[in-house]
């Protein structure tokens, strides 16, 4: 037996941040709006106190905040040809698992997208030619620009207290900033955080080569702080637990510290939460969707009435119910037609572990978005003439934190795995080992899809998610140049052994920790041929389903995604309260 609610204005899936923030703009505008979050509820004061948020067994090796795969996972494949197997450990998919979403356990690296990052095909092909697109990429420009996004950003950087500084104000470069950016119409709300032995000897380094260093924009505040809601941050203290841990001392950048406090004193907002999702709802006509399908923890069937459905699950799990609710055509990889699933991308990830003789790291000092970073090979910001690959990395170097479990396993080639030596290995390697990353653009693949799994499914019967993936050439190609500046900037910056690194130097894989930023399979675009949703997010298909997060991005950045979801689910909402609740109906003609 189905209950069925009172009927709302909007029901959101899933309280991360595209949620909370989409929540507080309609709640704001007047709407009432029901948020369904599969996970529990959690708060800052009472789940995070400093007493268990240093618990790196807890939060870091078991990952008590993610949704365990026993619940639901992906079944992954590396080409049509095999048989998917279900993925029994998180990495590719550390979805989260509470109120906050994935946004209360993110380290805090807080980005914009290059201007090409939106229009990589009309750019590419304006400066290089067509013939510079690797066979089988999709590539696909997203319908909206950085231009159109920019107020976005800022409002959100506002709203998450982000640390940074400018290295394009109104046009101007500013040297110490990232002058590659595209034109900033306001500085950071805070000044960057301070810098470590690590980013200082990054910094020397590759200025020394020519080029052009700055402090990564943070998730942690620098100095105490005001969001524009009202919401009173502290200061970060520095103390290395940010990834996979909640922040206690209101520091991080999470919806639960920035956004849902100040939701809950809304009598127009209310939150369901250890409750799942099953599907959309949709109308005879399958035009309009009537609400959402849920089952609570008590494992009652309810239905949830609203004019507007909002899914802002992580990336996969939106793919997921728009293929469960029947929401689009899916793809076909045998035909190419089809758009739900169509434009997977990951990330290219490549660099160098390096190791010094005799230096100080401190390496218990840390925040998670602590780095520092040249973006001179990312996007298209170097001539990519004679190469046969677009696209590149940003690469940074990362005082995180180094926890006793985690950092075990970061020592030279060679070292024992137990004993005197394997201990005095770990004793040098903590204060002497780090890592270069290349966190590289990822195109998507006419190979590359997700679609739902003929075999296996979940426990309310529903087939799970399959991923078919593995890295294409052009990821190939220019994971190999980040390589190779990445060893170029470890050996100039003094190590004594640098290893170079390179994930693509094998077929992917679920296991692989190369990144979690996965993208796309929901895209947004010009034209409904090759996109799920229009340039506001909003399916083409059924005009008051709107789809935010990850899965909306045609293609992936050198970076990491939250800011553009942030942007952009501020993007749509603006949308949604300005032109579809006096429309109702596609906001843009199909």
């Amino acid at each position: 037996m189905t209950n069925v609610h009172p009927k709302v204005d909007a029901v959101i899936v899933g309280l991360g941040w595209c949620g909370s923030l989409m929540a507080e703009e309609l709640t704001r505008a007047g709407l009432t709006v029901v948020a369904i979050e599969r996970g529990p509820w959690v708060e800052t004061a009472v789940d995070f106190p400093p007493s268990i948020d240093m618990d790196e067994l807890r939060w870091d090796t078991r990952r008590a905040m993610l949704l365990p795969p026993a619940i639901e996972t992906i079944t992954f494949r590396n080409d049509p040809t095999q048989k998917a197997l279900p993925a029994r450990d998180w990495n590719f998919n550390e979805w989260g698992y509470n109120v906050g979403g994935s946004g209360t356990h993110w380290a805090g690296m807080a980005w914009r997208f290059l201007p090409f990052d939106f229009q990589p095909y009309s750019m590419t092909v304006e400066r290089y030619g067509a013939a510079q697109l690797v066979d089988g990429l999709i590539v696909q420009d997203w319908g909206v620009t950085y231009d159109d996004l920019e107020p976005f950003y800022d409002r959100f950087e506002k709203i998450a207290g982000v640390s940074g500084k400018a290295g394009n104000l109104k046009g101007e470069k500013i040297p110490g900033g990232n002058i590659f950016e595209g034109a900033r119409s306001d500085e950071y709300p805070l000044p960057p955080l301070k810098t470590t032995r690590l980013t200082d000897l990054f910094c020397e380094a590759s200025a020394s080569l020519g080029y052009h260093p700055f402090m990564v924009p943070a998730g942690q505040t620098s100095a105490a702080y005001t969001n524009p809601l009202g919401v009173r941050m502290g200061p970060c203290t520095y103390c290395g637990y940010c990834m996979y841990y909640g922040c206690a001392n209101w520091s991080k950048s999470t919806p639960n510290n920035c956004v849902v406090p100040v939701l809950m004193q809304r009598k127009n907002f209310s939150v369901l939460t250890e409750s799942t999702v099953l599907r959309a709802n949709l109308a005879p006509d399958g035009k309009t969707a009537t609400g959402v399908t849920y089952v609570d923890k008590d494992n009652k069937t309810w239905e949830q009435p609203a004019d507007i459905v909002v899914f802002s699950a992580f990336q996969m799990q939106n793919v997921r119910l728009m293929l469960l609710s029947k929401i689009g055509k899916p793809y076909d990889h045998a035909t190419g037609e089809g758009v739900v699933g169509r434009a997977y991308s990951f990330q290219t990830v490549s660099g160098a572990n390096i190791f010094f003789e005799n230096e100080y790291l401190n390496q218990f000092i840390g925040a998670g978005a602590l780095s520092a970073q040249v973006d001179d090979f990312n996007g298209d910001n170097f001539d990519h003439t004679g190469m046969d690959f677009i696209g590149g990395a940003g690469i940074l170097v990362v005082s995180r934190g180094a926890r006793p479990i985690g950092n075990a396993d970061f020592l030279p080639p060679g070292t024992p795995r137990w004993g005197s030596e394997w201990k005095k290995a770990y004793t040098h390697s903590f204060q002497n080992g780090t890592f270069i990353f290349g966190q590289g653009t990822s195109f998507a693949h006419k190979d590359a899809y997700l679609d739902l799994d003929p075999e296996y499914k979940d426990i309310h019967g529903l087939p799970l998610l399959r991923l078919t993936y593995d890295y294409n050439e052009n990821d190939r190609r220019s994971a190999k140049l980040i390589e190779d500046k990445s060893v170029e900037i470890g050996k100039k910056m003094g190590a004594k052994l640098v290893v170079a690194t390179n994930a693509t130097n094998q077929h992917a894989s679920p296991y692989q920790l190369a990144s979690d930023h996965t993208n796309g399979g929901a895209v947004m675009g010009l034209d409904p041929k090759t996109s799920a949703l229009n340039r506001f997010q909003q399916s083409w298909d059924v005009h008051n389903v709107f789809v935010l997060g990850a899965s909306s991005f045609p293609n992936n950045a050198g970076y990491n995604p939250t800011g553009t979801v942030g942007a952009l689910t501020l993007w749509t909402a603006k949308a949604i309260i300005e032109t579809y609740l006096d429309k109702r109906g596609p906001l843009v003609a199909n």
